[in-house]
């Protein structure tokens, strides 16, 4: 089924728990630390626009880009109520296009890991190099194989909120390396209760979710073949490389002479 429909409506409310100020502020100083400071940045996968909403307001011009529609009118109608002039897109990541080239693109809260063949992969890495400007910089963030066989492994989470709640299931193949989220959500109907009513209605929505995990010498090996240039890898949220309990790491690129096939 569609990832991000059902869910799209109460996204925001379970993740209230991620701090996105402090993700965005890690992605920003890395920004800075490769002289990117200003100028046009893409967000991928940017789902309700958390992040994006966060770089836009440290003065970066952005671009939003997603292919959950749902997802995206959330994200449009925070960007009119904060009265950020930020574009967003409905585009899959594996095929999108600009009108010309950005400064950077990011790509956080593991969407990467939504692109579940290597090939698919390599058209989005050739994508990013073909639209990034000289030496400009792509990092992007992904949920390590330790994460998805020791963290999520065959477990299933639950929340419960006061107008809705949700049951998420886990199942991940090692073979294929590719992790189900079967998810189920729960939202309270906007009704009035009438004396023919007992009680509270809920609508439920059913997703599933996959992801895949990449080792980074299969990343560093993308990248390559896209013709970019790796730069380093960081723990999440730290300057340390990569431990083998490491649950995220975030990954910076950079756009290579070798545009291939994309060349504009």
């Amino acid at each position: 089924m569609e990832a991000y429909t059902g869910f799209a409506q109460v996204y925001d409310e379970f993740m209230d728990n991620i701090p996105y100020d402090e993700w965005s502020n890690y992605v920003i100083s890395l920004l800075n630390e490769y002289h990117i400071k200003d100028g046009i940045v893409a967000d991928l996968g940017c789902g309700t626009g958390n992040v994006t909403e966060h770089l836009a307001h440290a003065g970066y011009d952005m671009i939003g880009i997603d292919n959950s529609e749902e997802m995206l009118m959330i994200a449009r109608e925070k960007a009119m109520d904060h009265e950020q002039s930020i574009l967003y897109l409905l585009q899959d990541m594996r095929e999108f296009e600009l009108y010309g080239t950005v400064s950077a693109f990011v790509s956080i809260c593991d969407s990467i890991n939504y692109i579940l063949d290597s090939k698919d992969l390599l058209k989005v890495f050739k994508l990013v190099n073909n639209y990034l400007d000289r030496e400009g910089l792509f990092i992007f963030d992904l949920n390590t194989e330790y994460k998805y066989q020791t963290v999520l492994a065959d477990n299933t989470f639950a929340e419960n909120r006061e107008d809705s709640g949700f049951i998420w299931d886990n199942y991940y193949d090692s073979d294929t390396q590719i992790n189900q989220y079967d998810l189920a959500v729960f939202v309270k109907a906007d009704i009035e209760e009438s004396e023919e009513e007992d009680g509270e209605i809920f609508y439920r929505f059913q997703e599933t979710h996959y992801q895949k995990a990449y080792s980074l010498e299969e990343i560093k090996e993308l990248l390559k073949k896209a013709g970019m240039e790796f730069v380093t890898a960081y723990d999440a949220f730290t300057k340390e490389p990569p431990k083998e309990n490491s649950e995220r790491i975030y990954v910076i690129a950079k756009e290579g002479r070798q545009k291939g096939k994309y060349y504009i």
